[in-house]
C-alpha cells in the first residue's frame, strides 16, 4: 500500500535501519596459490565499531549519519529531527507526506523519543512500524549488504576514523553507481 502511493508520487518513502561495521570485516571469497593458506594480518579490534543510521528512499536520495559505537536515543533524535525538517520542506513544497518504515528497535520507542513524534507528524513526517521479525520488509537491509559485500568486505582498520573514511566512500561510490542523491548528518557541526 506505502510503495503503491510512492510510485503515485503521493508519499515521500523512506526506509530506516542501522548497520555496524567493525574494524576487520570478514572475508566473504578469497584465492591463493595452490598449496598455500590464505592468510589475511589481523588488526586488535576490542570491540569498536561504527554504526550507521540511514534512510533509504529507493532510486532518489539515502540521507545517513555515522556514529562512533552504536546509535541511542539522543543521536537517533537528533537525526529524525533533521528529517523532520526536510519533511516540512517537502510538504511546504509537494503537499507530500514523508513516511519513514523502521523496525520496533527500543531506541525508535524508547520514552525520550515518543514525546516527538507528534511535532514530527505536524512537520509531515509519520512513523511507520514494521511487525516483529519482518526485516525482509524493510528495503534497506539490501543496501546494507551490497555496502558490506562489495566496498568494505575483507578490509582491515587501523582505527575507526579510517573504517568511518571506508564508510563514507563506500557510501558515495553505492550513490555515483545507483544515480540517487546522498546526504551525511554531521553532528556537532555549525
Amino acid at each position: 500500500m506505502l510503495e503503491i502511493a510512492a510510485k503515485a508520487g503521493d508519499i515521500d518513502l523512506k526506509y530506516l535501519d542501522e548497520a555496524g561495521f567493525c574494524l576487520a570485516s570478514p572475508v566473504s571469497y578469497s584465492y591463493s596459490q595452490v598449496g598455500t593458506q590464505k592468510c589475511l594480518e589481523q588488526v586488535p579490534t576490542h570491540g569498536h565499531r561504527i554504526s550507521i543510521l540511514g534512510l533509504w528512499q529507493p532510486e532518489q536520495q539515502f540521507d545517513y549519519a555515522l556514529a562512533q559505537g552504536g546509535f541511542e536515543g539522543e543521536s537517533y533524535l537528533k537525526v529524525m529531527d533533521w528529517i523532520a525538517d526536510k519533511a516540512a520542506v517537502t510538504l511546504a513544497e509537494t503537499g507530500w507526506l514523508t513516511v519513514v518504515v523502521q523496525d520496533n528497535c527500543k531506541i525508535h520507542t524508547c520514552e525520550l523519543v515518543k514525546p516527538h513524534w507528534q511535532r514530527w507528524e505536524t512537520q509531515g513526517l509519520l512513523l511507520f512500524f514494521l511487525p516483529p521479525y519482518s526485516a525482509h520488509l524493510n528495503l534497506i537491509e539490501g543496501q546494507w549488504h551490497q555496502l558490506k559485500a562489495h566496498e568494505i568486505a575483507g578490509r582491515m582498520f587501523e582505527d575507526e576514523y579510517d573504517l568511518a573514511k571506508a564508510v563514507i566512500q563506500g557510501m558515495e561510490v553505492r550513490s555515483q553507481a545507483g544515480g540517487y542523491a546522498l546526504e551525511r548528518f554531521k553532528f556537532n557541526s555549525a
